[in-house]
């Protein structure tokens, strides 16, 4: 072979071998190997980001993905501060954002900036609204709510009551889901003979357990301590500072009253029958799932669903999971079931006597 032929073959083969370096890297937007995906939790007011979510969705992620990159940030209930964490994340080469909305409308600014960009958007948990999203992934909230308002209404039959005021604490006013479990609270609680209190419905400022004890000392005050007979707390976290309230008013026993999430005090606040009910929303399927999706579309697939959720922009494909309702009688065939917690990890001391009365041992 000629000096000049043997040139160009070298300079031929230089030029492939970079082109294909070129496709397996940046190029490729992380589809032939990793890529970047942003999670983006909203606070940790409700232990389960923290406890679970992040570390679920992580781990399943670096199953399906070892490769992939995930960039995490926790907004602390500051809408603004979720923004400039999006942003941050976009700039970092986001690939995907896996966004649960400290404000459910707010957010349609964090999925318009990722469009601009062709960043594909899963709203994890909470629906944002008016924005194309590309994909939800949570529980049917309505059903969470129609969960807490029956048992309420049942366990109140159960107890010969028929008829008076129940409180309703619901959840943040700028957190969708929490539209949601109201909606679905009332299909239970309208119609039962009892009376919702006060009107209008009170939402929880940022979901603090401390806004909803103060309110509740406020109902106590203005009804009496006799003036109802069962309180419906939107998640757990409301719960606890309801049922803080009326412990320190001298209320005993504490009138039935619901929760959500299962977090572990209210499990244990179950077992001891300071509150009625939790609703156990399984955290890893929820968690999984959203990592499945997210690492699909890092890879350039589109995963499918047959249901669809219309956020007043769009109708959203969507993966809708089943909630539980949880009390002191499904307590081990649930959460411990689940390995959410061990018998060990809810009946501690404080709470061992019950433990055993309630058949957790």
């Amino acid at each position: 072979m000629s000096s000049r032929r043997l040139a160009v073959a070298i300079t031929t083969a230089v030029l492939l071998a970079v082109g294909a370096a070129a496709c397996e890297s940046g190029d490729s937007g992380g589809k032939a190997g990793g890529g970047k995906i942003a999670l983006l939790l909203p606070e940790s007011q409700t232990t389960r980001y923290e406890q679970h979510d992040r570390p679920l969705f992580e781990a399943k992620v670096k199953q399906l993905c070892p490769d992939c990159e995930i960039i995490y940030s926790n907004a602390q209930q500051d809408q603004s501060r979720q923004q400039q964490q999006a942003e941050a994340a976009l700039n970092n080469g986001a690939q995907v954002l896996v966004l649960d909305p400290v404000d459910g409308a707010a957010a349609a600014t964090i999925v318009s900036l990722a469009k601009s960009k062709n960043v594909p958007v899963i709203s994890y948990d909470r629906l944002i609204q008016n924005a194309p999203v590309d994909y939800y992934i949570s529980f049917d909230n309505e059903r969470v709510g129609q969960l807490q308002g029956e048992s309420l209404v049942n366990r109140l039959k159960e107890l010969g009551k028929t008829s008076g005021n129940i409180v309703m604490i619901n959840g943040s006013p700028t957190d969708n889901n929490a539209k949601l479990f109201n909606k679905g609270a009332h299909s239970a609680l309208d119609t039962s003979g009892f009376k919702t209190v006060p009107t209008p419905d009170f939402f929880t400022p940022e979901w603090k357990p401390e806004n909803a004890q103060k309110f509740m000392e406020g109902q106590i005050a203005q009804l009496g301590k006799d003036g109802f007979v069962g309180v419906y707390a939107a998640n757990d976290g409301t719960a606890g500072g309801a049922i803080s309230a009326m412990r320190a008013a001298g209320i005993t026993p504490v009138p039935p009253t619901t929760g959500q999430d299962a977090e572990l005090a209210a499990i244990q606040r179950i077992v001891g029958g300071d509150q009625y009910m939790t609703v156990y929303k399984a955290f890893k399927p929820e968690a999984e799932q959203a990592a499945e999706v997210a690492v699909a579309l890092v890879k350039g697939e589109k995963p499918s669903t047959d249901r669809t959720v219309n956020n007043g922009a769009v109708d959203v494909p969507s993966f809708l999971l089943e909630p539980q309702a949880v009390t002191k009688d499904n307590i081990k065939q649930t959460v411990v079931a689940d390995n959410l917690y061990t018998v060990e990890q809810i009946c501690t001391s404080t709470y061992s006597a019950a433990c055993q009365a309630a058949g957790l041992t």
